[in-house]
């Protein structure tokens, strides 16, 4: 017996019911996925002003939070299943990063230019030109996955104003925004 014959005593809205249903979960839990991820970014950032502002209690409070919001998120990324295999991911990875390169982040600054943001339109450049760095890193650990090579172990650096990533050695300062070397993050 076909399949939908076994089930056609059920109303027709009852089946399309159910596969909007699951499409509709996948939404929220992207959605959700989303908002988690930017509470986590949002609560760091509220932590760092209230470290600035001598609150360190409250500081560590924000900092809790956005630690239990990362985990939210990872729970709800998993659950649609988009983390796959580290090759998958870096391919992933590299779309994303060059759509906002060649697309997003030129249409973002053209908009703000045109609204007169200067700010926004600094924050977009900044992000632009760093997303295409991340490409290529992306691209060469891929390359190097592909021909089953180790990348060289170097060490990875952030710049704190434009997140400018830096491989290996660092410059005596941001070729993007000019912030000096002793700035930079190290990444473990």
């Amino acid at each position: 017996m076909p399949f939908l014959a076994r089930y056609s005593l059920l109303p027709a809205c009852t089946l399309l019911f159910s596969v909007n249903f699951m499409a509709k979960t996948d939404e929220n839990l992207k959605a959700a996925f989303a908002g988690e991820s930017q509470a986590n970014r949002l609560y760091t950032a509220f932590a760092k002003k209230a470290d600035e502002e001598g609150l360190t209690q409250i500081a560590k409070l924000f900092r809790a939070a956005a630690e239990a919001e990362t985990v939210h998120a990872l729970n709800h990324l998993r659950v649609t299943g988009q983390v796959k295999s580290t090759l998958d991911n870096l391919g992933t990875a590299i779309s994303g990063e060059t759509y906002e390169f060649k697309k997003m982040y030129p249409d973002f600054i053209a908009e703000a230019k045109k609204e007169g943001n200067k700010a926004a339109a600094l924050s977009f450049d900044y992000a632009n030109q760093v997303e295409q760095i991340h490409a290529n890193l992306y691209q060469k650990a891929l390359d190097a996955l592909k021909n089953k090579k180790e990348l060289a172990k170097v060490d990875y650096w952030v710049c704190p104003v434009c997140g400018n990533t830096f491989e290996g050695s660092v410059p005596d300062s941001c070729p993007i925004c000019a912030t000096a070397k002793d700035k930079f993050m190290k990444i473990n």
